[in-house]
């Protein structure tokens, strides 16, 4: 299960505006490679909508079945706003709905058939 713990509004090249909602998984200790302390994170991952902003700010709080996965990217430059460092990543997080594969060779055939 994920959680919707806030929306986003962003806007198609053809100036229109759409809704995305933020979706959180459950929480996971994880251990800090710096400090070799643990701590407690969640994933995030962003899920585009058909809604309108009320609708987006209704759902707030609302559970959805499924999880978020990690998948491999293109590597890409990401700043990290509490610190401004520069990082290169090649990872990002999706929202899965339940019944999808989560094994990145399954996850890419899936989207494919789905956009074929």
């Amino acid at each position: 299960m994920v959680r919707i713990i806030s929306y986003k509004q962003r806007q198609k090249e053809d100036g229109t505006n759409f809704y995305l909602l933020e979706v959180q998984g459950g929480i996971e200790m994880v251990l800090s490679k710096a400090t070799g302390q643990y701590y407690v994170t969640a994933k995030r991952a962003t899920v585009s909508t058909t809604f309108d902003e009320q609708t987006c700010i209704g759902l707030i709080g609302s559970e959805m079945s499924g999880k978020i996965s990690k998948i491999t990217t293109e590597p890409y430059q990401y700043t990290i706003k509490e610190s401004g460092e520069e990082v290169t990543l090649n990872h990002k997080y999706i929202y899965l709905p339940e019944g999808v594969e989560n094994s990145e060779e399954k996850l890419a055939k899936q989207l494919e058939e789905a956009f074929a």
